[in-house]
């Protein structure tokens, strides 16, 4: 019973580590299809792609701000028709009463009749429709560098996952691997504690030691899984076919040897630049908003009434029907003089817009600049990290296999042998976390200049 409790008590700890094999029976995920994939199903892309159609909208509504306003008005009335001479603002409420001016007061009714057709046009503003449509047109553009922008940015954060993926993977193989070795002495301790040559403490510390090991795999299985999550939610892919391709490695030691185009382009600064760009044809905007307006009136109209031309109230059916017509049309200039100190005011608030939106310009390509520095010499860190980390694992290594056999043969105590695993265990992690810094490096750059595409289809060939 005790031996059946025991090897469940094993298989439980070595559950994550079971799950993560059965992982492994999954192909490697390219990361050219998964930056495919995150293109396409990425939920915030999806967002972002109907922001254009939005301003793709407006920007064609706003083409059509030239046309004229054609009203069609028609109206019958019955009441009374008495006025007196003067002039008054209608103020919009006080209806308008033709005629009716008569030596007293007359409370007979009468039926009207009005139809209108009437045509409201801005025929010329001084380039005023054009400048709304260059607005309009480079809201659009500030809406689509915003969108590679996204793409550009969630295509780093996946890269960045994917990266920590691969680490992760080989964290956890390293962790597979000191799992063994501890099994290993483990085992040999048992076997010399049963013939009487070590002390059974040291059993003890080496199922401590076990125990810790088989803890770590846990923990590493947990930040695993989190990454596939959040790759998964990404992608649309199932978290666990999302297994990082571990053979990456191989053809980016050859970086170096790579030709890979320079950027024509990037998308933060383009996305910069259609602010600035937006923010100088709203200062152009402004400028033609407030010029003369040249507009071309036109009416025609009818009208009826039951009162007759010589001042007599006839019957109410008499009204129906148009008795009179008349037609205008006139051109007119518009322009308001007041509108000298708004065009002022508001001018100079845009123009403090662009100016603060080409500092902002200015501030990204310093700080692109300096991330490009910072990549190369991180690049070439790296580089070193790796030519020096594998004497490092190569001593280590060393050291351990001598302290293991002079702890068998009862040379050397336990603490010396955990001494000599432990800095063989932080050798390989070392080695492991250098591949990621220099794939991590690699990458970086790549980001920062803007070149992901160029150097996966490098890859390719």
């Amino acid at each position: 019973m005790h031996v059946l409790k025991k090897t469940a008590g094993i298989i439980i700890l070595l559950f994550p580590y079971l799950r993560l094999s059965a992982q492994q029976h999954y192909p490697p995920l390219k990361l050219s299809d998964l930056l495919t994939r995150v293109s396409t199903q990425a939920p915030s892309l999806r967002a972002d792609s109907s922001a254009i159609s939005v301003s793709q909208s407006i920007a064609a509504d706003t083409k059509y701000n030239w046309l004229p306003a054609i009203k069609l008005n028609y109206q019958s009335d019955i009441g009374t028709n008495n006025s007196v001479p003067g002039a008054y603002f209608g103020f919009g409420i006080v209806p308008s009463n033709s005629g009716g001016i008569r030596p007293s007061n007359v409370s007979t009714a009468a039926l009207s009749n009005l139809g209108i057709a009437s045509v409201d046009w801005e025929i010329y503003n001084f380039g005023g429709y054009k400048a709304q449509n260059k607005v309009a047109g480079s809201a659009v553009k500030v809406v689509q560098e915003q969108y590679k922008l996204s793409k550009y940015q969630l295509q780093a954060s996946a890269i960045e996952d994917y990266l920590q993926l691969f680490h992760f993977q080989n964290l956890l193989h390293i962790q597979e691997d000191n799992i063994k070795r501890n099994q290993q002495i483990r085992n040999s301790i048992q076997s010399l504690a049963t013939s009487g040559i070590r002390a059974g403490v040291d059993t003890s510390i080496a199922e401590a030691e076990l125990s810790k090991s088989r803890l770590t795999l846990i923990e590493l299985t947990n930040k695993f899984k989190q990454i596939q999550l959040q790759l998964s939610a990404l992608s649309n892919i199932p978290y666990q076919n999302i297994v990082a391709d571990t053979t990456i490695m191989m053809p980016l030691r050859n970086i170096n040897n790579l030709s890979i185009p320079a950027p024509t382009s990037h998308p933060l600064i383009n996305y910069y630049q259609s602010l600035y760009q937006n923010s100088k044809e709203k200062e152009n905007l402004v400028k033609k908003t407030y010029l003369p307006k040249i507009m071309l009136e036109g009416a025609v109209w009818g009208r009826g009434s039951s009162i007759t031309a010589s001042n007599q109230f006839d019957a109410l059916n008499q009204g129906w029907g148009f008795s009179r017509s008349n037609y205008l049309v006139g051109i007119g200039l518009s322009y308001n003089l007041t509108d000298l100190k708004r065009k002022q005011l508001k001018l100079n608030t845009q123009k403090n817009t662009s100016i603060y939106e080409e500092k902002r310009l200015e501030a990204q390509k310093v700080n692109l600049e300096t991330s490009m520095h910072q990549a190369d010499v991180e690049l070439q860190t790296s580089l070193d990290r790796l030519v020096e980390i594998p004497h490092q694992l190569s001593a280590a290594n060393a050291a351990y296999r001598q302290k293991y056999s002079l702890y068998k043969n009862g040379l050397i105590d336990l603490i010396e042998l955990n001494i000599a695993q432990n800095l063989l265990y932080r050798a390989e992690a070392d080695y492991a976390t250098a591949k990621y810094a220099y794939l991590h490096a690699i990458f970086e750059k790549a980001i920062t200049q803007n070149q992901v595409q160029s150097l996966l289809t490098a890859l390719k060939n």
